[in-house]
């Protein structure tokens, strides 16, 4: 980032964004890609018959020199869908901070998404089948997200 900390200019030929997880490798590329996206738990839905969950974010784009663009995730496949630290309903917007897929009887498993503050939402599914896509022009922001300095390892660099 700049000395004056202002955001380099966006990349505006890029394509909307499009990325399919089947897998744990692809699945954390969709992690890094929808690191600092902003949600509500009213953003999500289930659709318990159809095993499906989609959730709208407001995604960081740090690949286009900071913009920011809906995009919707989708998860296939879920059978299970349970929330630690959030109250379904609230209206406060949530950071999304990594993805993690924790493997249970293959192909099956257990994703969790983890926001700041502690909070995570976590999906027990058949199979991995997650998708990212773009869905609005990008709009550009003031200022990238940042993130304070882990004072766990301060300490142990100290």
């Amino acid at each position: 980032m700049a000395d004056d900390d202002t955001l380099p200019s966006p990349r505006p030929n890029l394509e909307p964004l499009r990325l399919l997880a089947e897998d744990a490798e692809d699945l954390a590329i969709i992690s890094a890609a929808i690191q600092d996206a902003v949600l509500r738990p009213s953003d999500s839905v289930w659709e318990k018959t159809a095993r499906r969950l989609t959730i709208s974010i407001s995604r960081f784009c740090w690949e286009c020199g900071g913009t920011r663009v809906r995009a919707a995730r989708q998860l296939g496949d879920v059978m299970a869908v349970q929330s630690r630290g959030l109250t379904p309903l609230e209206e406060t917007a949530l950071e999304l901070l990594a993805i993690d897929f924790e493997p249970t009887e293959v192909p099956g498993g257990r994703v969790t998404l983890m926001f700041a503050g502690g909070g995570d939402l976590r999906f027990d599914v058949e199979c991995l089948d997650a998708v990212l896509a773009d869905l609005s022009d990008r709009w550009p922001v003031r200022a990238a997200p940042s993130h304070p300095d882990d004072p766990a390892a301060a300490e142990e660099t100290a």
